[in-house]
């Protein structure tokens, strides 16, 4: 697992209050999607997203308990890499919460706790570019 943080994905109770007090500080969202904001932010993303949605995407219970609402993603360049960096995580103590599958939006991924129970989601999107270095480019249009 390459050292980088690919997206920040902030789970908010009003997406549309949300996106548009992160549009009065000047952010600009990319593409035109209902149900989530992304906002290039330099060489990564940040996404907001319904709190409920994310927990239940992440295979967490939102009961006050450990979940924070905020989910940290490594996007990989091919689909297999998810398995190997699960694989990763796994030697190295992670619990998996959510195994690697195909997801709703066209991508792989899975989700796993470090040691505190910070969550990490690692993905691949086939609609987003992981350049060599390491950095996310999202295109107007091609959110998801």
């Amino acid at each position: 697992m390459e050292q980088r943080v690919s997206l920040i994905t902030l789970g908010v109770s009003d997406l549309a209050r949300s996106r548009a007090f992160y549009e009065e500080l000047g952010w600009r969202a990319a593409g035109d999607t209902s149900d989530v904001a992304f906002f290039q932010a330099g060489g990564m993303v940040v996404a907001l997203w319904d709190r409920a949605r994310l927990a239940e995407d992440s295979a967490v219970a939102d009961d006050g308990d450990g979940f924070d609402g905020v989910v940290l993603a490594y996007n990989v360049r091919l689909a297999e890499e998810v398995d190997a960096v699960i694989g990763e995580a796994r030697a190295a103590g992670a619990r998996i919460t959510r195994e690697p599958a195909a997801t709703f939006w066209g991508g792989y991924s899975a989700v796993f706790a470090d040691l505190d129970g910070h969550l990490w989601e690692v993905a691949h999107n086939p609609h987003w570019d992981v350049l060599e270095d390491g950095t996310i480019r999202i295109e107007t249009g091609r959110t998801m």
